[in-house]
């Protein structure tokens, strides 16, 4: 089996899936207020399971978004608080810029026939 984290030529619909698992998360995030931005990288994950390359870049997207939507889910539970909204809504801002900013350096970096690791994952996809 090929590694799926060298860089290098992939075909292009390789690319295209990765890319399409790292923007799919955002653009799902923004749609459902959050609550769908696991579906878009975990059906790409599902449909190109025999790439590689999109499989890794799914995978990461996946595990990325778990970790962010737990961390999402503790700062709504902090902002229906009195004294955690005073953290949780900034956290809230926080999260959202961080995950766009890692989920357009991936895409970016998936165009480029690089690969992108995510900070913070819970691994739970591979």
């Amino acid at each position: 089996m090929s590694n799926p984290y060298a860089t290098g030529p992939h075909s292009e619909s390789s690319r295209i899936a990765a890319i399409l698992a790292h923007l799919s998360a955002p653009i799902a995030a923004v749609l459902s207020a959050g609550f769908l931005s696991l579906l878009g990288p975990l059906l790409v994950y599902l449909i190109k399971k025999d790439d590689p390359y999109a499989r890794q870049a799914a995978a990461g997207a996946f595990n990325f978004n778990l970790s962010f939507w737990l961390l999402y889910l503790i700062s709504w539970l902090l902002i229906f608080t009195v004294v955690g909204a005073l953290i949780g809504a900034p956290l809230l801002i926080i999260l959202f810029v961080v995950s766009l900013w890692c989920h357009i350096k991936g895409a970016i970096r998936s165009s480029n026939n690089e690969t992108y690791r995510y900070p913070f994952q819970l691994r739970v996809l591979s």
